[in-house]
Order: structure tokens, then sequence, then C-alpha cells
């Protein structure tokens, strides 16, 4: 078999999907944006069909494991809908649940994926029933996370800058970047080390603002907490670690992951299919359907 990249396609349960010509088409159209990880599911049917095998998709970012009540935003013209670092985020659950011999489902966690964008979890009887999507929660390398609405909708009718330019200041050109000029989070431990007091605060900002977010997933979770379980690229900093821990150690037992293991995640998912434990599910265009729905589709197939 051929893993690729889950791209941006309707709300889906997680698992591993069979590539098909309804999830090529999806892709194509780009309805709900454009981003290199919707070539994923296309290059891997190539390969596959080269190989004659099949392709697959595995835990894509649009994975909607949500509880209801999440999905309110505060406004009825728009609904919160999840999209983040699912691959990463539930190889990195169900990797945990192993360490400990226990299964995923039976465990409380709160996972934190710290990369170029920042997800934090939480997870109950096998579902990530709640997160923060890219344009909330802290603000990281180069996303702005949650923004004062109002000052925002200043903003964006100042006439200072158009659509394009303010998409861009929010997601690409935010967060560190915004504030220091660099997302490389390296040099600014090294500008930190050198006395820069700007880049300080910013980098003390940060953490402070995942810590935030973290304590409200444990609210999520009514305070019943087993693990949080921290991964990405930024777990790599044992300075960021040592400060985000005097924050959130009294919630629950910490275990960091550093990196991101999506290419092992891709084939996990594969293998759990090739090996019978799980079946492929199929890609159908409206997303997530009702069971009834689901029943009759996969019926009349």
């Amino acid at each position: 078999g051929v893993a690729g990249r889950g791209g941006l396609l309707p709300p889906l349960e997680c698992g591993t999907y069979e590539v098909n010509d309804a999830m090529i088409e999806e892709l194509r159209l780009a309805r709900r944006g454009e981003h290199a990880s919707n070539l994923g599911a296309v290059l891997a049917l190539r390969f596959a069909r080269a190989a004659g095998v099949r392709a697959y998709i595995v835990d894509p970012v649009t994975v909607d494991e949500w509880q209801d009540c999440a999905r309110f935003s505060g406004l009825p013209q728009i609904t919160r809908s999840p999209i983040g670092h699912v691959l990463n985020i539930k190889a990195v659950a169900r990797r945990f649940a192993r360490d400990r011999q226990r299964a995923y489902a039976d465990l409380r966690l709160i996972v934190v994926h710290m990369g170029s964008g920042i997800t934090v979890s939480a997870h109950r009887d096998g579902r990530m029933i709640d997160q923060n999507t890219p344009e909330e929660g802290p603000f990281g390398p180069d996303r702005s996370g949650w923004l004062p609405v109002r000052e925002l909708v200043k903003l964006c009718f100042s006439g200072q800058y158009n659509e394009k330019q303010l998409d861009r200041m929010v997601f690409g050109e935010g967060g560190l970047y915004a504030y220091l000029g660099t997302r490389d989070l390296l040099e600014i431990e090294s500008r930190m080390d050198s006395g820069d007091t700007k880049a300080q605060a910013v980098f003390e900002a940060m953490i402070y603002k995942i810590a935030k977010e973290i304590g409200a997933m444990a609210a999520v979770l009514e305070g019943r907490v087993d693990a949080l379980v921290l991964t990405g690229g930024m777990a790599h900093s044992e300075r960021l670690l040592s400060q985000l821990r005097r924050h959130i150690e009294w919630i629950a037992p910490i275990t960091v992951y550093p990196g991101e293991d999506e290419l092992r995640a891709l084939a996990d998912g594969v293998f759990r299919v090739i090996d019978g434990e799980e079946q492929p599910k199929i890609f159908h265009p409206a997303g997530i359907l009702d069971k009834r729905r689901e029943a009759l589709v996969l019926g009349l197939e």
C-alpha cells in the first residue's frame, strides 16, 4: 500500500481511508482551501497505481470527533469546526497508551502539538472531543492564535490592509514572526542568551498562552486528566519545557514525545488495514454521514 497525507476534506471520522475518485475530485476543487497536504492523496494514488497496490490517507487534518457543545462559537453565523495536527496527535495518544499498557479509549488525555502551529486537544473515550483550531489558541512561530475580536474588526476596516494581507498576518506572519521577525526557536533562544529582553518577553508570553489553553482543556475533561502529552518540534526545547512545566505540572503527569513521527503514523495506519485490525473507510464528499444514511449507502454499494 501507499500512504499519503490527508488534505482539507470535509469533516471525517478518524481512521484510514482508501483513496477514491470522489476524494481526488474533492481535493481538486479545494472548497475548504488550498494547502500542500491536498496533494498527498493525489501523489499516493499515482505511486500506488504504478505499483499495482492501493492508496490510502490516514487521520486527515479534518477529523471530527468533537462533542456538540464545542461547535458553538458565540455567533450563529459562525460554527467552530475542527482542523489541526490530527495525524501526529492521534499517533502520539496511541503511543502513550501502548507505552502504559492501557487502552487509549480508557484514558483522559491532553495532547499538545507544538510545531509551526500549536494544537491543544482533549481526549476521552478514544476520541478527540475538542481542540483549538489554527485560527484559535496560543500564538506560535507564525500564527497569531486568539485575537481581540473588536480590535480585529477595526483593523479589517481600517483601509490599511486588503484581505490577503490580513489573512497572511494571522496565518503565516503572525506570532513569533510578527514580534521578532523569525520563526526559528533556536535563533530566539540564542537572542535571549545574548540579553534580548524583547525576545525573552515574547517567548514567555507564548508559553503563558500555551499553558492557558492546556488549562482550558483540563476544564473540558472536568479536571480528571490522566496525563499531559507534549509533542511536536518545539518539544525539543528544554527551556520551553521547563517553563511550561511550572504552569501545568499540577494538572497531571507530563510525558514528552519530541518531534513529529507522521511518516510512521501514516505507515501504521496502512499496516492496521493490511493486518486486518481495521477496515478501510470509504470517503463520501458529504463527510460524516448519520448512521442510517451511512448504512444505506454502504448497503447500496
